[in-house]
């Protein structure tokens, strides 16, 4: 794992791919706050936040972003 400012990284790619119940429980208890977005079964998008503001949602959304850009650029 690559430690960010606020963020863990697990190596940049997740291979094998877990299943989301893994990831999901791997979570509780360790967030402050959390965005989660992801793909129903039945292939509709679905988004959950504990923030209640739009922009800091937005924020964090872009800081992953970056994060997982910069991982790629490093060749991490």
């Amino acid at each position: 794992m690559a430690m960010g400012d606020k963020f863990v990284i697990v190596n940049g790619i997740t291979s094998p791919e877990v299943s989301v119940d893994q990831v999901l429980e791997a979570a509780i208890g360790e967030l402050e706050e959390v965005v989660i977005i992801g793909t129903h079964k039945d292939g509709k998008e679905y988004f959950a936040s504990s923030i209640a503001d739009g922009p800091n949602v937005n924020w964090m959304l872009d800081r992953a972003k970056k994060a997982l850009i910069e991982i790629v650029d490093s060749g991490r």
